[in-house]
Parts: C-alpha cells; structure tokens; sequence
C-alpha cells in the first residue's frame, strides 16, 4: 500500500507551501517518504505551534525503536536515526533493506514490503556456519570492495578538531591529549559515538594518503582501518582488506579478527588456516568456539592456562562452552578464575571476577526461565561489563519478550552491541545462542547477561 499523500497542516501558512514548492526542494526528493521528512524539517523551521511525537522504526526482524530521523540517502538507500540508549544520544545509519516501516511526523511509511523485508532479514542473519563460498569468491569479494571505497565516504563531513596531528606519529609522547594525537581522539571521541564513525573512517582514509611514503605509518594506519571497518561498521570485506595489507597474524588480535572476516564471508576453512601455528591470540578462543570448533578452542584453552592472560583465556572458553550448551564445563571455567584470584591488578581482578560470578548466575537461570510463565513487567538487572555495571530494563509482554534496553553502562568500545545484542534476544525469544557483536564480545555478553537475571526475577515473581 502506498503511504498516503502529504499535505501541508492548516496551521502552517504560505511559509511552508512556498518552502515545499522551491526547486532545490522538488528536484531532489522525490518520493512520498521523503517529502515527509521534507515536511516536517520545514514546519520545525516555521512553526506549527506544536511539539513533534517521536519518530519510530520497525526493523524486518519485528522490534521497534524510538527516536528521531535526522537524514535520509536515497542514492545509497538508507538513512540516519537519533535514540537515547543508556541515557546517551545515540545516532546510526540503517539501509533501507533492514527497516519495515517508519512513523515520522504522525504518519507511517512501509520502506520495505513485508515479503521482502522477511527475504532481508533471512540474508542479513544468515548464520555464517550455514553461507559456503569458496576460496576464490571470498578473496574477490574482499578485493572489490577494498579498491571502492564506500557509497558516503565522499559525501560524509570532516569533523575532528583542526588541532589534531595528521602525521600521528608511532610514539606521540606527552600526555593524553584527544585534540592532538589521531589515536587518542579516535578511541577517547569517536568508537564511544555511532555519529562519528564515518568521519573517524574517512580521517584514517586521509591519513593513509598523507603516509604513502612511511612503511611504518602506513601498516599502523592499514591496521587501525581493518579494525574500524570490522567493529564499528561490521563491513568484514572491506576490514579483510586492510588487514591483510597490514600483514594480520594469529598471534595478534587483529589476526583473529582476519580470520574472523574469513568465516563471516562464508569460508570457515580460511579462518581456521588463519588460526593455525604456533603462536595464537587467546581471543582466537571464542572464535573457535563460535564456529562450531568448541574442542579446539578447549585445547587453545590449556595453552594459556599458566601464563599471564589464563583470565581472559578462560573466560573467554567459558562463553564458547557457555553458547555450545555445555554449561557444566563453562561453569568449571568460571570458577577457575574465582578460584585462582589471581589478575595483574586490583581494577582487573574485580572486572573478571564480576563476570565469571555474573556468568555462573546467568548460566544457572537458563533452564529455569521460561518466558511465557512470566507475568506482563518491566523487570531490570545489572551485570559487569568492560568498564563496570551495565543495566538492563527487560519489558515482558503477552509471554514474549517484547523490549530489551540497555539503560545504563560506562563501556566506551561498545560499538554496535548496544542494539545488535539487544535485537537478537527479542528476536531468538531466548538468552541462549547469542552473537556476540564483533569487537565487543564483553558488553554483548554482559547485556545477555543481565537480560538472563532480569529475567530470573521475572521467574520468581
């Protein structure tokens, strides 16, 4: 059904008409969404006399989000969205294929028809152990999309300070300062900001221009693209492609997330020749376990048993046992870091003590919690994320989980769990075989979680 026509409100007098009328208006919009949002923008401009209601999404996967569109691409189909999650303003891009609807300005538009949206969703979660290509087909799609730079790079405004060091040197010296050295304002200003991340990936382009003749520079700029274009945006071909220009190893983090590239892209046998030798990173544990290799990742496991990292080595085997449904074993990994009480300083030792506790509890709620015997609530959990407790509000509605939000969190690098994971459990109606949102394992895990507790109390009511 097509949305219906727009007309200007009778309160808004010949300002409005003369404004939708101006030919830089008509020459670019040209569907009836857009004039809406046209519309709107300008009656905020001229006045209506009345407060604008929320705007909303409907994504394909049936959950909703509120908040407020701020621009919309129709050359690269998709548009911007502003929405408050854990009491911060939050903006992201969404293409058009993922969104069913929208409401703006009072009025709902369908972008993608039902159908359709049902084929969107199907693609878009395709579980990675189930997509097959081969060796062939993964290293062109990397090499295309790593020579095209994307659709709104060229179109996306710089915004960092003008007193930023674009020669970013190795070794900045001096101290922390996120006007001056690029990393520092990349970690402190932009991962913490969805609103950022195009900007921040088109800084890193620019730097890469100006470092042509540095070997070094160019490696470190090559390396913090692949990690941007993986964690921030997900975009796992283009991430694939600056990582290998960077020389990725398993024996570093960003090996692991080469080979993680791998595996999303449809070939599990590339990520796993990835992972072979000698040396590899601990986080290639969870990894393991995500593809199905749970064993594997046990054995990496015992690697790293007495070495200096057999915190995040075991915590990282209990989410792979955890997620393969061998609870028991998980909880034995857990309880390993409870019981050796050891870490490399008080702040640590309270981080992965909190989370092996929080992941017993959860682990231990699983079986118990069965949502259509909770009653209609908000319930409300907190369990420990990266940089301390992260809160969760679960809504229960007609024995579904209808709303999970995160509401409150200090986590920085928290990049897309904040709605990802929350969109998987509503999804799933399950706590259990969650994907962790890549680069941000630790607040996705903390946000299942929490929902899990929030949950529990749901159970004992």
């Amino acid at each position: 059904m097509k949305p219906p026509n727009i007309r200007k409100p009778k309160s808004v007098g010949r300002g409005l008409t003369a404004a939708l009328n101006a030919p830089c208006i008509r020459r670019y919009v040209t569907s009836r969404f857009q004039l809406a949002i046209v519309t709107v923008l300008v009656i905020s401009v001229f006045g209506s006399g009345h407060a604008r209601a929320a705007d909303k999404i409907e994504f394909v996967n049936g959950t909703e989000l509120d908040g407020k569109i701020l621009q919309i691409r129709k050359a690269d189909k998709e548009f911007d969205f502003e929405t408050d999650i854990g009491g911060r303003t939050i903006s992201r891009t969404y293409p058009y294929d993922k969104v069913h609807a929208v409401t703006f300005g009072g009025k709902r538009f369908v972008i993608t028809p039902k159908t359709a949206a049902s084929t969107a969703s199907s693609s878009a979660n395709s579980d990675p152990n189930q997509l097959n290509r081969s060796r062939g087909e993964v290293l062109q799609i990397i090499e295309q999309a790593g020579r095209q730079p994307p659709s709104w790079l060229a179109s996306t405004p710089m915004n960092h300070p003008a007193s930023l060091d674009l020669s970013w040197p190795l070794k900045p010296g001096g101290p922390w300062n996120e006007s001056k050295n690029v990393g520092q304002y990349i970690w402190g200003r932009v991962n913490p900001n969805p609103g950022r991340w195009r900007s921040g990936i088109k800084l890193v382009h620019q730097c890469i221009d100006q470092h042509k003749t540095d070997p070094k520079l160019l490696k470190r700029d090559f390396e913090k693209l692949g990690q941007m274009y993986f964690e921030l945006l997900q975009d796992y071909p283009r991430a694939a492609y600056y990582m290998k220009l960077a020389g990725a190893a398993p024996d570093k983090q960003l090996g692991v997330h080469l080979a993680e590239c791998y595996w999303r892209l449809g070939n599990k046998s590339m990520a796993l020749q990835t992972l072979a030798g000698r040396s590899i990173h601990f986080d290639a544990i969870k990894l393991l376990g995500d593809m199905g290799e749970v064993d594997r990742a046990v054995r990496l496991t015992a690697a790293y048993a007495n070495s200096n990292f057999f915190n995040e080595a075991f915590l990282n085997a209990g989410d792979a046992l955890r997620n393969a449904g061998r609870y028991d074993e998980a909880i034995q990994y857990y309880q390993r870091i409870l019981d050796l009480d050891r870490a490399r300083n008080a702040e640590y030792k309270k981080r992965y003590h909190g989370r092996a506790r929080d992941a017993i509890q959860a682990i231990r709620l699983f079986d118990k919690v069965d949502v259509t015997k909770i009653s209609d609530g908000t319930y409300q959990a907190t369990a420990t994320a990266y940089a301390g407790p992260l809160t969760v509000d679960v809504i229960v509605a007609d024995a579904k989980i209808e709303s999970v939000q995160v509401v409150k969190h200090k986590d920085k690098q928290f990049y897309a769990a904040l709605t990802d994971t929350p969109r998987q459990i509503i999804e799933k109606q399950t706590v259990k075989d969650i994907d962790g949102t890549s680069g941000a394992t630790i607040t996705s895990q903390a946000i299942i979680t929490a929902t899990a507790m929030a949950l529990g109390k749901g159970s004992n009511q």
